[in-house]
């Protein structure tokens, strides 16, 4: 047994979450030789689920419960991050908000059918889960692929962002804050200041800039020590309105963005993401499933068959919209791959879920199915959808191919 720190902080759970966490990675990343491609989220949270209390007994922490909600903003702040607004302007942005739009539209339909059906407590809370794409998962997996600068790739980003845009607005509009007009009021203070906080830091970039990225291979590192005081600030002042952390990591992540469209700072990136994903957000996906009540879900084959009903749902949900609106800008095979990839859920599924058990919205058996359906989601979608992709590639290849093809022998006498 390690000594308890100063602080009388055990270090044992803190080993055991980054050795889990660095042992996710691994066997990810092994197994993305093969035909099998499984998200290093996915093991995180399985991981999450063996070291924690109800397996090897680690139980979650205030200190832990801080490191993993600073795992969460980092997490909303490349969620904002990700978004550039320029590539998917125009149809693929207009197609994306009225595909989210009827996503929404289903989604609470079904939430209502199941409240009343006493399978759930809130369609709200359980409709918003339902209406999310794992765009942050899916980028790393489709760019691997060579689909993220296709035209499919650009249907999906758009389609992905606003996807995780609006769940955002939810979540921090309707369900942290019960919608009142006060709290909207509110919000639109903060939106205010974000704005305002964007426009500054745009307006002195060509003096700052320039500075901070001739620090970033430097101990002084000031672009990645800054964007993190604008992530904690932002944060800080949605805590202290009463609005979520989460609309502070995103606004966080918006602004820097927009700060660096006109900029290439790929090292600035590298080490954000060295920052974020290497310590931080494991944290966040880890300590998720440490949570988990599987306990709870397979007490019963009601808790079982909600992982199967919550897995289709996620398809009809977020599938319909890419099979029925973009006929005239996808052929049907692109269609279909974008319906299995815009249906991949599980970070915002993981946030939404642990706000709503925590305010006494949804069962824990239902946030556990949800999150186990969002788990296989993340497994089998991306893998149908690219290889349907690969797949509408091929007979445009072949033409190609044939069109292209230098003349024979015989054709050149």
């Amino acid at each position: 047994m390690l000594v308890e720190g100063a602080f009388g902080i055990s270090p044992d759970p803190f080993l055991a979450i980054v050795a889990a966490s660095a042992l996710a990675a691994t066997i990810s990343v092994v197994i993305r030789f093969g035909p099998l491609v499984v998200p290093t989220v996915v093991l995180e949270l399985v991981f999450g689920i063996v070291i924690g209390p109800e397996v090897l007994g680690i139980k979650v922490t205030p200190p832990i419960s801080f490191f993993a909600d600073l795992g969460l903003g980092l997490l909303f702040f490349f969620a904002g991050y990700e978004l550039d607004l320029r590539r998917v302007a125009g149809v693929p942005l207009r197609l994306g908000l009225a595909g989210w739009a009827m996503s929404l539209a289903i989604a609470y339909g079904i939430g209502a059918v199941l409240a009343a059906a006493g399978v759930v407590l809130s369609l709200l809370y359980t409709g918003s889960a339902l209406v999310t794409t794992a765009i942050g998962t899916l980028l790393p997996i489709v760019s691997d692929a060579g689909e993220l600068r296709t035209r499919l790739g650009t249907y999906l980003l758009a389609a992905g962002s606003v996807a995780e845009i609006g769940p955002v607005l939810l979540v921090t509009l309707f369900l942290s804050a019960q919608g009142t007009l006060h709290d909207t009021l509110i919000l639109l203070a903060f939106v205010a200041v974000a704005v305002a906080v964007a426009v500054l830091t745009q307006r002195f970039s060509r003096h700052t800039l320039p500075v901070l990225e001739r620090t970033l291979e430097h101990s002084s590192q000031l672009a990645v020590r800054w964007t993190i005081v604008l992530i904690f600030a932002l944060a800080w002042l949605a805590y202290r309105l009463g609005l979520d952390l989460l609309l502070g990591g995103f606004a966080a992540g918006m602004i820097t963005r927009q700060l660096l469209r006109d900029y290439e700072l790929v090292a600035f990136e590298s080490k954000l993401t060295a920052v974020a994903f290497g310590v931080f957000v494991p944290f966040f996906f880890i300590v998720s499933g440490m949570r988990l009540d599987v306990t709870a879900l397979f007490a019963s084959p009601g808790g079982v068959a909600k992982i199967a009903l919550f897995f289709v749902l996620f398809l009809v949900v977020r599938g319909t919209p890419a099979l029925v609106l973009y006929r005239g800008v996808l052929d049907r095979r692109e269609r279909h791959a974008l319906a299995l990839l815009s249906s991949t859920q599980l970070p915002l599924v993981v946030a939404i879920t642990a706000l709503a058990t925590s305010s006494g919205h949804m069962r824990a058996s239902t946030a556990a199915a949800l999150v186990g359906a969002a788990l296989l989601s993340t497994l089998v979608f991306p893998m149908l959808g690219l290889r349907i992709a690969k797949r509408a590639h091929e007979p445009a290849a072949t033409h190609a191919d044939e069109t292209h093809a230098p003349p024979t022998a015989d054709a050149s006498v």
